[in-house]
């Protein structure tokens, strides 16, 4: 009976695959502070406006924007916020093309690093493509 489960595993999987990408994107992001590091990651959106940032300790929050389509609009377009009391206010942010540059040391962001304007803390990140087949 194995063999009949396998089989019917196989067989969904290729019924499947016309349907999907060849090969996904998505955008992984390793956040450190306060001497943790978490991979934060993306896929794409063609709803910017809806990817809401995240919190990285009590103060920064980082959010990814990652976009294939259209193609005069694909970007990847990281902002990091200090969250003041009045609000997320914009410290940081970068913008790269879709596709990005041939990854290096660190991605194909390089490391970046970005500080808090009042409390005097330290946000190092970096970002790579990750491919999902």
């Amino acid at each position: 009976m194995a063999a009949n489960t396998e089989g019917w595993w196989a067989a969904a999987l290729i019924a499947a695959a016309p349907g999907l990408p060849a090969h996904a994107d998505s955008v992984a992001c390793h956040v450190t502070y306060g001497g943790e590091t978490r991979v934060i990651g993306a896929a794409a959106t063609t709803q910017p406006l809806a990817v809401a940032p995240v919190s990285i300790g009590s103060y920064f929050m980082f959010r990814i924007v990652f976009r294939q389509e259209p193609a005069d609009l694909a970007t990847i377009r990281l902002t990091t916020y200090a969250d003041r009391d009045e609000g997320p206010t914009i410290i940081h942010q970068v913008t790269w093309p879709h596709p990005p540059p041939p990854a290096a040391a660190h991605g194909f962001t390089g490391l970046h690093f970005v500080y808090e304007p009042v409390r005097d803390g330290e946000l190092q990140y970096w970002c790579e493509m990750k491919g999902a087949p």
